[in-house]
């Protein structure tokens, strides 16, 4: 996940201008990014199902190898159409990639407060990931160009899957699962009450992440900064992330908590981005520490709420859903930001959702307590 996340992060300052080279509109960037969130969606609800029944590991290293491919590919890309394709491509190979990965680091933990911790260390690799590559992906793309800078991701990527194959173990399973137990269904894990409050969530904290993703490498295209600049830019966010997924004694509060916090902060960072209130390297930061609260806690609060006969299945819908967010802001920004800052209404969704969760939680304690036995003295 550690080598995954350095690669795949050095292509974040290069993507946009690179697609506005070959001729892409703001508005067909917007499509291609969300083209490859809905081919990752669709691969999320199919790889749920495959990664219980036949493990983890195969549906590790095989999407590595493809999207190695995928990517040498993108350097060869001569028009903003076949970028298109080959973007829709390597999201539904990677779709497979997470929800198989984190399935199986969620098996290693013994206890909620280790996988919390296990997910936590997980990010802060994958932070530190994210603060060194978007300077290096931004040097790159100065330095040797965009189409060179993913004949590097490409290869790079294909070494990865060499060392994955060699070296990831997958865990046995040591639990014994009776013969008639029927492993839960799709409908099942998207009707669970605690797990629609973890998955609207999901959905707000990924239409955010993919506004900043989309506004702020596109700086690039209209203020003419080095694509450098725009790399130093994407490190705030990784910096805050990585300090508050160093704060381990978190993991110790009610993951639920976490994300409402967490998305609270980050509606707040938003509003005083299109307020123009705070300089946008600090709000950046402060949007990053909020993320690298709710990362671990979704992870923990899906695994809390269903037995790990359907992790393959939650993390996959997980998965999904952050793809459907994706989808949605990339569209959206694309579509709306000569109009209205993006940044408003990545801050009106992320408000509602805190409304939507607030009325859930206490529909919920109203139906335990109508529920609870009456004593007559």
């Amino acid at each position: 996940m550690f080598f995954m996340s350095l690669v795949m992060s050095i292509q974040a300052p290069i993507f946009a201008p690179y697609a506005a080279k070959l001729g892409a509109s703001s508005v067909l960037i917007g499509i291609i990014l969300s083209l490859a969130s809905f081919t990752n969606l669709t691969g999320n609800l199919i790889a749920g199902p495959l990664v219980d029944r036949f493990g983890k590991k195969v549906f590790i290293t095989l999407p590595i190898f493809v999207s190695g491919i995928l990517f040498i590919a993108h350097a060869l890309a001569s028009s903003s159409t076949s970028l298109l394709v080959l973007r829709a491509l390597n999201g539904f190979s990677l779709a497979f990639l997470i929800p198989a990965a984190l399935a199986l680091l969620s098996g290693y933990a013994k206890n909620s407060q280790q996988q919390g911790k296990n997910m936590a260390i997980n990010g802060i690799l994958g932070t530190i990931a994210s603060i060194v590559a978007p300077i290096v992906g931004g040097l790159l793309g100065a330095a040797i160009g965009y189409a060179n800078t993913y004949y590097v991701i490409g290869t790079s990527l294909l070494l990865i899957g060499m060392y994955t194959t060699y070296f990831l173990k997958e865990k046995e399973n040591t639990i014994v699962v009776q013969k008639h137990t029927k492993p839960l269904s799709f409908i099942q894990v998207i009707q669970n009450p605690h797990l629609k409050i973890v998955f609207l969530t999901g959905f707000a904290l990924m239409y955010i992440h993919g506004v900043i993703i989309y506004e702020v490498p596109y700086l690039a295209v209209e203020q003419g900064l080095s694509t450098a600049t725009t790399g130093v830019l994407f490190s705030f966010f990784g910096v805050g992330t990585f300090f508050s997924l160093s704060l381990f004694f978190i993991n110790r509060f009610d993951p639920i908590k976490r994300l409402i916090v967490g998305l609270f902060g980050m509606c707040i960072s938003l509003f005083a981005i299109f307020s123009g209130l705070v300089a946008l390297p600090f709000l950046l930061l402060f949007i990053g520490f909020f993320f690298g609260i709710m990362m671990p806690a979704m992870a923990t609060a899906i695994t809390d709420a269903i037995s790990s006969e359907g992790h393959g299945r939650a993390f996959g819908v997980m998965s999904a859903v952050y793809s459907v967010g994706m989808i949605a802001s990339s569209f959206i920004t694309g579509v709306v930001r000569d109009v209205v800052s993006p940044y408003f209404i990545a801050f009106l969704i992320g408000m509602l959702t805190l409304t939507l969760i607030g009325y859930a939680r206490l529909q919920n304690r109203t139906s335990t307590v109508s529920q609870a036995p009456y004593h007559y003295s």
